[in-house]
């Protein structure tokens, strides 16, 4: 039997891996440092009222809309206005996820075996994306002076002639940064040039963790084709309900046109329910309830982080915003051998750089999830053992 190559992926566990799994198969106890699923935080969710609305007599009827139920997206929409962007009903797509926006987006604007440029170091999941819908990826590298930015000379050397589209994490995931107005008003000039949409994941951007970062968004940029990402798993802690969106901007001309071909695309697959669409007008206007608990944990958590770090032989590359922090640690192990010690000397877990394609070692990366008194025993034990 032959297989497709795009699926042609190594099978066999990392070391990390199966190092992980002898520990829990022994019963041991590891304080995993990696955690990044809110629902295994032990954050309080106003359960009765997330729950309550999922009983709804709608919920036993059946009318697909391509792009969602208009209630639906109009709760998304009141959802940006209270950020102050006034995002039109028709500009809103939902899905079921934002891995299958990304692939949405990718099909509209990618024929097979065409490049899009996407940062580096950020999501692993990005390569599966790509091979699963035939896109080479180019990569632009984030570097860090006094903040993680775009190098503009590597951007544009690294657009082809048949770059169609260039990606944005927006605070980025590991490095926490923000775009810069600056830096948005370079690509917007660039991207104009060279004809290349913007998409731009902004799942973690309610999660500023510095007061004086001056990020901007890029819902509303008029100036090129702009897709804009967000959704439940990160905006609510809720990613087992299932629910993201796109946001269109750009040239009415060129969203009027690609706004018609997602329609078609979303009525191909059709895959949000009923239940989390119904749902979602009385569950938005909990964010800031559930975002609450989550804002507090994260800053608390990155506080101790940055005391405990100070003078110590690791460096705390600040986060400017989401859900991670990254360290620099001595070079003197491969960052493989130092979460391989972390894990089985110290039982603790933490990503090594190499997950999210930094360009050089020594590197790790931590959730700033998880309960503080998991999060301050395992990063306490990680800088003792440095």
């Amino acid at each position: 039997m032959k297989f497709a190559k795009r699926t042609d992926w190594p099978l066999s566990s990392n070391r990390i891996t199966v190092a992980m799994e002898d520990l829990r198969r022994d019963g041991a106890a590891v304080l995993d440092l990696t955690e990044s699923n809110p629902t295994r935080c032990g954050f309080a969710f106003p359960n009765e009222m997330i729950l309550k609305s999922l009983g709804n007599e709608d919920n036993l009827r059946y009318e697909p809309l391509p792009q969602g139920s208009v209630r639906a997206r109009e709760a998304v929409g009141g959802y940006y206005m209270a950020k102050g962007f006034d995002v039109s009903v028709e500009n809103i797509i939902l899905t079921s996820s934002t891995s299958e926006a990304y692939s949405y987006l990718f099909r509209l604007l990618v024929n097979a075996g065409e490049r899009v440029l996407f940062p580096r170091p950020s999501y692993p999941l990005f390569q599966f994306l790509g091979d699963l819908n035939d896109v080479h990826l180019d990569f632009y590298t984030l570097t860090y002076t006094d903040r993680w930015g775009m190098d503009f000379d590597q951007i544009r050397r690294n657009i082809q002639t048949d770059t169609r589209a260039l990606v944005l994490v927006n605070p980025n995931n590991p490095t926490g940064s923000f775009v810069a107005k600056k830096e948005k008003e370079w690509l917007n000039a660039l991207c104009r040039e060279r004809n290349l949409s913007i998409i731009c994941d902004e799942v973690f951007g309610d999660f500023p963790l510095d007061p004086t970062a001056q990020g901007v968004s890029l819902v509303n940029n008029g100036d090129v084709l702009t897709f804009v990402l967000g959704g439940l798993s990160k905006t609510l802690g809720l990613p087992q309900m299932k629910l993201s969106w796109i946001i269109l901007s750009g040239p009415a001309a060129l969203v009027k046109t690609a706004r018609e071909r997602l329609e078609i695309i979303a009525d191909t697959y059709l895959s949000v329910s009923a239940p989390v669409q119904n749902s979602l007008e009385r569950w938005l206007p909990l964010k800031d309830q559930i975002q609450g608990g989550m804002r507090a944990r994260l800053k608390r958590n990155l506080q101790f982080l940055k005391e405990k770090a100070r003078g110590g032989p690791c460096r705390l590359f600040e986060p400017e915003g989401g859900w991670y922090a990254v360290l620099k640690i001595p070079p003197t192990l491969s960052e493989e051998e130092w979460v391989l010690k972390f894990l089985r000397k110290d039982r603790v877990f933490v990503h090594p750089g190499y997950f999210f394609d930094f360009d050089d070692e020594a590197f790790i990366v931590v959730s700033l999830l998880p309960p503080e008194e998991v999060f301050e025993a395992g990063i306490s034990r990680v800088l003792k053992r440095m």
